[in-house]
């Protein structure tokens, strides 16, 4: 071997340069020259005795990698939940305040409005949905829950990053059968309507359609962006039922982890926790 550092012969006390071909011994970490190559460790000088480091320990540091950042990656249904709580509280306050006696008795006998339970039912289908992803989540796919929308009001329930690309994904607890109505055609401009039982829910494909923008507008055109509707309680058929409108897909939890589990595609672990990392620094938590 070539020295790595400068030595002694142990047979001659010749001394031996760096780079300078020589025999190591492991045994006693001392060097020979080659013209001593045969000799045995019996007829070594004490005196002429060296330490050479051993080669196998003389390699270069390793540099630790450096660690992710930690990212804040929300909590499902955090905002719906605390908008329902809020609204509730506010109810409940008005009562008392009004009839301060039988407050409390005219609560108990009444249920909330309407539009006061449905934050309850959005944030119980968040929560739920958001629950079935982290327990799927893994370097290959990386989520965020409950985004807030610069400068809007609104935000984006959950977003997967896959291989296959980013999926911005819509929760919705709704009863009935979700399905398409298509209007038009050949002589008249085709209309498609999504239909939940007898819902008219079209407005939520045009929620998930701003949703895909706001999200191309941080990532640019080099991931791709999926748009994903999913009814975590409708009355789905036992055979089939999932479609797509507008390029946004409309399915069920099960249906759609089997979708992000797909492990063929554009984006690897690198730029999957690239694109992580650019999504929550952009949409921070609801």
């Amino acid at each position: 071997m070539k020295l790595r550092y400068a030595g002694v012969c142990r047979v001659c006390s010749a001394d031996l340069p760096a780079k300078t071909p020589a025999i190591y011994e492991r045994s006693t970490k001392t060097v020979r020259c080659v013209e001593h190559a045969g000799a045995s460790a019996t007829d070594e000088p004490a005196e002429a005795r060296v330490t050479v480091p051993d080669p196998a320990s003389t390699s270069e540091p390793t540099v630790p990698p450096t660690p992710e950042p930690v990212i804040d990656t929300g909590t499902a249904g955090a905002s719906a939940r605390r908008e329902f709580e809020r609204r509730k509280q506010r109810r409940e306050d008005r009562v008392r305040e009004k009839h301060p006696k039988i407050g409390g008795l005219l609560l108990a006998l009444s249920d909330d409005p309407q539009t006061t339970t449905a934050w309850n039912t959005g944030a119980l289908g968040e929560e739920r949905l958001g629950a079935g992803l982290d327990s799927r989540g893994s370097e290959q796919l990386r989520l965020l829950h409950d985004r807030r929308i610069p400068r809007s009001r609104a935000n984006i329930d959950h977003l997967a990053v896959t291989p296959t690309g980013v999926y911005v994904i819509d929760a919705k607890k709704y009863a009935g059968r979700p399905h398409l109505e298509v209007e038009g055609g050949i002589l008249r401009p085709r209309v498609e309507k999504l239909l939940v039982g007898r819902r008219d829910c079209t407005k939520v494909v045009d929620g998930v359609l701003k949703q895909i923008e706001v999200v191309k507008g941080v990532l640019g055109d080099s991931v791709p962006v999926h748009g994903v509707l999913c009814f975590v309680e409708a009355d789905w058929p036992l055979i089939g039922g999932s479609f797509t409108t507008r390029e946004v897909a409309v399915l069920w939890p099960r249906k759609l982890y089997s979708r992000l589990a797909a492990a063929d595609g554009p984006l690897d672990a690198e730029a999957i926790a690239a694109a992580h990392q650019q999504l929550a620094r952009a949409l921070p938590p609801a």
